[in-house]
């Protein structure tokens, strides 16, 4: 299908910025600010189209290591002190890296997010210096820095952040990319995009536009790894999306459905939890019951993977089944309360598995189920007319001995 990557990228800038709601107590833009500066860094360079964009690509994806929940467990302080001692930490980058491990970028960056800590001097993570830190690295670190050490938004740090970068030439940045940026920072609209309500459009406005003939499979690719990023919240989800894929497989497999229907059924499962990046680990993780307006937070997660999703031009079922994935035939489902004749076989068939895949893992409140147990419930809820009595079945007969 002819698969725009901007509207993707924008999908992911935006799921991106509600780990920070989560983590930080706001969302700072925080990635879209180092994907400005970074590709402005570009165009001054002359880098390709294609470099430009994997470099804002990688910008907007430089912190996704950040949801691993054991990363930000017991972060205190102002949402400023908070980024920073994230940041403080390379296991982020560590673990940023491998989760891009099979991104289809378009040039085959390496090591950028691994890198993007790294001082020109030597003196970060991993000691490497000079010419030895990849170029995008650099500009991304350099970017990075910037905005995590003043507020870009206000025009009273404008002198200030030029006189930093001035006093760490040769230091943290390389006197090439130290000579750029204040070249850039001499444009007085390069200042004004930096705030909350002008940074999407003047990211748009810079960033090259790729729509690219990508199949399905091309595709699966990418949202793998934005599922990894989805699991890796909480303890308790860690293989939750890559279990339900395999298990969508199986019953993909059983009703012999052709390869394009079981990728975009895949594809959904990828993204299926994408709103869950909005929820609280402590809703997520709470070892005890949920109160009332406890879960209706935990009942908004489909609504926000649909406006996630809504906005990328060919996913419209993909979409739907990946939002319905709480729904119920007898309308008693979230977020829109469906019934029947609303839900098609594929969104009856992922809330199916998506309940057994739940089941036969661990939760903060129970151990997992062993199938005979977890069909019990599926059964159960069959019965009452919650789900789809046949799909049940066939989902019985193909775990039962596995």
């Amino acid at each position: 299908m002819d698969f725009n990557l901007n509207e993707f990228l924008g999908a992911v800038a935006n799921t991106l910025d509600t780990i920070e709601i989560d983590i930080f107590g706001m969302a700072t833009n925080h990635s879209k600010r180092i994907a400005f500066i970074s590709v402005k860094i570009a165009h001054e360079l002359q880098l390709t189209n294609e470099e430009i964009f994997d470099l804002a690509s990688l910008a907007i994806m430089h912190d996704n290591g950040a949801s691993m929940k054991i990363l930000h467990d017991n972060l205190k302080g102002t949402a400023k002190e908070k980024i920073n001692l994230l940041e403080s930490k390379k296991e982020h980058c560590i673990i940023g890296e491998d989760n891009l491990r099979d991104f289809p970028f378009l040039t085959s960056p390496q090591n950028i997010i691994r890198y993007h800590h790294e001082k020109y001097d030597g003196s970060g993570f991993f000691g490497l210096s000079e010419d030895e830190i990849p170029l995008l690295a650099q500009i991304i670190a350099l970017s990075d820095t910037l905005d995590l050490a003043f507020d870009l938004r206000s025009a009273f740090n404008q002198e200030i952040v030029t006189a930093f970068v001035n006093e760490h030439r040769n230091t943290f940045f390389s006197p090439l990319l130290s000579d750029v940026f204040l070249n850039i920072a001499n444009q007085h609209e390069f200042w004004e995009a930096f705030s909350d309500k002008n940074i999407d459009d003047n990211l748009k406005k810079v960033t090259p536009i790729f729509s690219n003939e990508l199949n399905y499979n091309e595709i699966h690719t990418i949202t793998k790894t934005l599922s990894k990023i989805i699991d890796a919240k909480s303890k308790y989800t860690q293989t939750h999306s890559s279990g339900l894929s395999e298990k969508l497989k199986k019953m993909a497999e059983f009703y012999k459905m052709d390869t394009i229907m079981t990728l975009k059924l895949l594809i959904a499962t990828d993204l299926h939890d994408l709103g869950k990046l909005a929820i609280s680990n402590n809703l997520l993780d709470k070892p005890g019951k949920l109160s009332k307006q406890e879960f209706e937070e935990i009942k908004k997660h489909p609504k926000i993977t649909s406006l996630s999703l809504q906005k990328i031009n060919g996913f419209e079922e993909i979409t739907k089944w990946a939002s319905n994935h709480h729904e119920k035939l007898d309308g008693s489902g979230y977020p829109e309360g469906l019934i029947a004749k609303d839900l098609d076989f594929n969104s009856r068939l992922i809330a199916c598995l998506d309940i057994y895949q739940a089941l036969r893992e661990e939760r903060p409140y129970r151990k997992p189920m062993d199938h005979n147990k977890a069909m019990e419930i599926l059964k159960s809820m069959a019965e009452v007319g919650q789900l789809d009595t046949d799909i049940v079945g066939d989902v019985n007969s193909v775990f039962l001995n596995l």
